[in-house]
């Protein structure tokens, strides 16, 4: 027998039994004590589920370094009837995981899209401060938000919203800034963090209490399947010819610092991080 017909059949399978597996109701992951002066990492979140997709670097921010990750719920998604519900499973997943979790409004902020920038400059202006409030009252150590090319309309809203915030933020504020990526793959990323298999297994176990989402697309299943693609990528990070670093999972990111009211590189080139490293080397 082809022995490559014998591994695909075996992900096929393993995929299709995925899907017999039950969402949500798992007790909470194992997560360590965090002290009340801790550094804080703030997700800011396009979308309930976002902070499941993405956060392979602010999990392990908390799991070794001992960070305070806050999750920002920026919206609460755009269907009305599922706002509420989408909040709850929401606070189900960040709770699985031991992240906290900050609403901007009581059903999220509405219209983030950067053609609500352009159009209604009074409601964008509103939106932003509200960010920007969020960071001066937190005064975090690292933030995370989508890429400007991360092809959703609210993901690219959202990181518009979040560098219009940094830019009313006072001349002394810094942070280092974690551009994510998932809709769109960025062109210029720096960053390649790699995750173990335990802590992706409780990030998809943390997606599956977004229940009415994962319902209408078993989307969490794929998730390692897009993790082990992204260390395929590992040219665009380190350059044409750089050798794939032995990865089983990753997740690609750009790093920069916002400081002096701009972004500012911490480093040059491509960097990889591997699960042998503390993630917080990153913000030496």
């Amino acid at each position: 027998m082809n022995i490559y017909h014998q591994y695909i059949s075996d992900l096929a399978k393993l995929v299709a039994n995925g899907k017999t597996f039950p969402l949500g109701g798992f007790p909470s992951a194992e997560r360590p004590e965090i002290s009340a002066n801790a550094p804080k990492a703030l997700i800011f979140s396009p979308h309930p589920d976002d902070e499941c997709v993405i956060g392979a670097l602010a999990l392990r921010l908390m799991r070794e370094a001992r960070m305070n990750v806050i999750n920002v719920a920026v919206t609460q998604g755009n269907k009305a009837d599922r706002k509420v519900p989408r909040f709850q499973e929401l606070k189900d997943a960040c709770n699985y995981l031991g992240f906290g979790l900050l609403q901007t409004a009581e059903t999220g902020l509405e219209g983030i899209y950067a053609k609500t920038r352009a159009e209604d400059p009074a409601h964008w202006a509103k939106c932003v401060e509200v960010i920007a409030q969020i960071l001066m009252k937190n005064k975090p150590r690292a933030i995370f938000f989508p890429h400007e090319e991360d092809w959703n309309t609210t993901h690219i809203g959202t990181h518009f919203l979040l560098m219009d915030a940094l830019k009313n933020t006072p001349p002394d504020f810094e942070c280092f800034v974690v551009e994510t990526e998932y809709w769109g793959p960025m062109a210029t990323p720096n960053l390649m963090v790699e995750i173990s298999a335990k802590d992706l297994a409780d990030m998809i176990t943390a997606l599956s209490f977004h229940i009415g989402e994962v319902k209408r697309n078993p989307y969490h299943l794929l998730v390692p399947a897009w993790m082990m693609d992204n260390v395929r990528r590992a040219e665009i990070v380190g350059g044409q010819g750089t050798a794939a670093p032995d990865f089983m999972f990753a997740t690609i990111y750009r790093l920069r610092k916002w400081s002096q009211g701009r972004l500012a590189n911490v480093f040059t080139g491509g960097k990889f991080l591997s699960c042998k490293e503390k993630a917080d080397s990153l913000f030496a």
